[in-house]
């Protein structure tokens, strides 16, 4: 009890003087056997007894006349505590991997670190000289973030992670892969009225503090040191600065460069807009960049010429320069929270609200139809502000869907070059987060950049730009080839380091009194991880063994490309019984008992004509009035390292019902891709798409009664209201495929009874908009009032690996 206690008041409690308050209630210690009465008391038992991580050190850096404070723990023992912590043992890699999708071995796969080339040719040059060493790839990112609304108050975290972990685990913040490595000075300098001089001295001292806090890795990645597993395993790691993830600005500190330009390559600013596939492997020069930088101690008089004319600022000392086996203009990785979701996404939306007007694509967005992936945007999209990455990938998800056949405001030019340049974005967006990649799949992604390029030219036409020369746009060039140096963008998303400011700093600031808080925060962060580490350490004990064992996969796949999903349904109907004549009326199931007639007949008698079916089903009685009845099917993925199941998509078959306020909840039965006994993992062949009305099991008695063999009748049944089938080309310029309502010659609709098991996933549709949208159409009955629709490839990541 004493040890949980302590485990909640560090992770999950009040304030300091909450908790000594809650303590100092009379009986509440003795109750609980508490050896603490107060918070002072549980700290410096905490401080005292428990390990953790390195502890922070503070270091002064005098610029000018003011003196900065930068707090850093020792680098090496941060990287020495990830690769000893046991929870990864089982998954650390120590040497490159080349994988390959065909046995002539020509085509590479890429996904985590160690299948891109920059550790296999680096491990190469590392064997030359000292063979037998493990490289650990040093992922460092910096993100200057707000802690405050009012007070302007900032932070400027840097944190570390290492490539050796998989991608999967180290991308999790539960999992704690990345360390808080150092707190950076966030001074603004006013004392310096010169704006372009106290840029250059934030600039130098951004990297004088890099240096101080990354020094030791110029010694060890040459010469190596001794390192141990979780498992007690010795390695001679050698710790070599691999990657920098961070957003534009931050790019452009590191690599030394100026706002506007690329942080990579050569091309000038006003070519940023142009189609250059080559800029990838025409990086800036880095000796040329060298020996301008060792040029101030013998000629500084020079220097800032120098700088000026090979285009970079003039840093004395950046952080990077005495670093072993280190391209800095190679290693940084593509971004694509900030390069896309919040910039050329970002662009893209305000080009089409201004192409095609606000009010018809605010209409359009509170029509389109629900789904698990889908978020209905009912006040529109033009009027949001400070939108964030998530909104934005909601955004895209509808976004080809907005403009298929919508006139643009100037009618004298043709909107296809804009559906195809929505279409290529879309593409590349989606491509560009896939989890593996081939050599096939990145020339894809390429073919996408280019197609927008090809087409851009009507935002020109219609007067809404007049240049693309934006960084974040060119830097699209760069994604394939940092992709095969470093693995799939999943590697380093900047997502990922946002989700980490919550915990180490906006967290930790909160706890501190607001007065040299930096001090606080690292205090409190070292205690929240020493308890962090002890409850490691107990579930260990308890396991009464050594490293819990933990299941490795029996057949290995690529991670991230786990196409079997799992159906589920709860275990207990949504309503137990629900008669026939109910499931006509609520659930729009209006030929319910013809359709199951058919099934029982189907079942029974696979071989059956389509003259002896009609005759069978008029021979069929049904000896049930009620039927249990599920109003959600869910489809649950498993992590391939924890184990645990996830929902990752859903189908709904719900009537309409009222709220616990009276508020009446329109019905919502969702739209489903069924497979037809033939379908794969992948592609569009075998596949139906089917309007989910109903999920269903019959009674066992009656089950028994109707089918001569009833354990092979499935437990879970649907009733289908079927779509045209799909055609074996997708439409023009959107590239999406188009179906209707599949009805007879009286116009009702087409259905049957599948089997749940046959639901492959939900499928979002797009409504035929038309010119403008009907006024009578609503999100919740477009899909019965609409008779055309395309079928949506972006509603989620997995829909478009199926269709595309």
């Amino acid at each position: 009890m004493d040890w949980e206690v302590a485990r909640w008041a560090k992770v999950r409690g009040p304030g300091s003087t909450a908790l000594t308050e809650l303590l100092q209630i009379p009986g509440v210690p003795e109750s609980l056997g508490l050896s603490f009465r107060t918070s002072d008391e549980l700290n410096e038992k905490i401080d005292k007894r428990l390990p953790g991580r390195p502890r922070f050190v503070c270091h002064e850096v005098l610029i000018g006349n003011e003196i900065c404070e930068v707090f850093y723990r020792d680098v090496i023992a941060c990287v020495r505590a990830i690769f000893g912590n046991p929870d990864f043992t089982l998954y650390l890699v120590f040497a490159p991997e080349k994988h390959y999708t065909d046995p002539e071995k020509t085509h590479r796969m890429y996904h985590d670190m160690h299948t891109g080339r920059w550790w296999w040719a680096t491990q190469e040059e590392v064997e030359r000289e000292k063979p037998g060493a493990t490289i650990i790839p040093i992922i460092i990112s910096t993100d200057k973030t707000q802690l405050t609304l009012f007070r302007n108050k900032t932070a400027y975290p840097v944190y570390l992670t290492i490539g050796n972990i998989p991608k999967e685990i180290r991308r999790k913040p539960s999992s704690r892969a990345y360390v808080l490595l150092a707190y950076l000075p966030t001074t603004k300098l006013e004392f310096v009225s010169n704006k372009a001089a106290r840029r250059r001295m934030i600039a130098n001292l951004y990297h004088v503090c890099m240096k101080k806090i990354l020094q030791p890795l110029e010694k060890f990645g040459i010469s190596g040191l001794s390192m141990a597993t979780g498992s007690s395993v010795e390695h001679r790691a050698h710790p070599i600065f691999a990657c920098f993830v961070g957003d534009y600005p931050e790019q452009i500190l590191v690599a030394l460069g100026y706002t506007g330009k690329c942080a990579c390559c050569k091309i000038v600013h006003a070519k940023l807009g142009d189609y250059a596939p080559n800029c990838a492997t025409d990086l800036r020069d880095l000796a040329t960049i060298l020996n301008i930088l060792d040029s101030f101690d013998t000629c500084p008089e020079d220097f800032l010429k120098s700088c000026a004319a090979a285009g970079v600022k003039p840093v004395i000392d950046p952080f990077w320069l005495n670093f072993p086996y280190t391209h800095i203009f190679c290693l940084i990785t593509p971004d694509v929270l900030h390069q896309l979701y919040q910039g050329i996404v970002k662009h893209l939306v305000a080009w089409l609200i201004e192409a095609y007007g606000a009010a018809e694509i605010d209409a359009q967005c509170r029509r389109i139809p629900p789904n698990h992936h889908i978020r209905i945007f009912e006040n529109g999209i033009s009027s949001l502000s400070k939108v964030t990455g998530h909104e934005h990938d909601q955004i895209c998800r509808i976004l080809l869907g907005l403009v298929l056949d919508m006139p643009l405001l100037d009618s004298t030019v043709s909107p296809a070059p804009v559906v195809r340049c929505v279409r290529a974005i879309l593409d590349f967006l989606y491509l560009a987060q896939y989890p593996v990649h081939t050599d096939d799949t990145l020339v894809l992604l390429d073919d996408a950049l280019a197609r927008f390029h090809a087409d851009k030219q009507v935002f020109v036409d219609l007067g809404i730009r007049e240049h693309f020369n934006l960084p974040k746009l060119h830097f699209a060039l760069h994604y394939s080839q940092s992709i095969r140096l470093f693995g799939t963008t999943d590697n380093f998303n900047t997502e990922y380091t946002e989700r980490l400011h919550i915990d180490f700093t906006k967290d930790a600031y909160q706890s501190t009194n607001r007065k040299d808080e930096f001090a606080q925060m690292t205090v409190w962060l070292e205690r929240r991880e020493k308890v962090h580490r002890h409850a490691q350490f107990v579930e260990w004990r308890l396991n009464q063994s050594g490293i819990p064992p933990k299941p490795r996969l029996l057949s290995w796949s690529p991670p991230g490309l786990d196409l079997n999903h799992q159906l589920h349904l709860a275990k207990r109907p949504s309503v137990m019984g629900v008669t026939v004549e109910g499931v006509v009326a609520d659930y729009g199931a209006r030929f319910f008992k013809a359709a199951l007639a058919q099934f029982i007949a189907l079942t029974n008698q696979p071989e059956i004509t389509r003259t002896q079916l009609e005759r069978a089903v008029w021979d069929i009685h049904l000896p049930f009035r009620k039927v249990r009845v599920w109003h959600r099917i869910k489809f649950l993925q498993e992590d391939p390292c924890t184990r645990k199941l996830k929902t990752v998509n859903s189908i709904h078959a719900q009537p309409s019902r009222t709220n616990s306020q009276k508020k009446l909840i329109p019905g919502r039965f969702d739209t489903a891709l069924v497979n037809n006994g033939s379908g794969g993992l992948t592609g569009i062949k075998g596949y139906h798409v089917g309007r989910v009305q109903l999920v269903f099991s019959l009674p066992p008695a009656a089950r028994r009664l109707l089918f001569t063999h009833e354990s092979a009748v499935p437990t879970h049944l649907a009733y289908v209201e079927w779509y045209t089938k799909l055609r074996p080309r997708p439409e023009a310029d959107h590239l999406l495929y188009k179906i209707s309502p599949l009805v007879d010659d009286r116009g009702d609709p087409i259905c049957s009874i599948v089997a749940v098991k046959d639901i492959r996933q939900s499928a979002h549709l797009f409504p035929k908009f038309g010119p403008s949208a009907p006024s009578e159409w609503t999100s919740s009955n477009v899909l019965d009032l609409c008779q055309t629709f395309y079928i949506n490839s972006f509603s989620n990541k997995f829909m478009y690996w199926t269709m595309y």
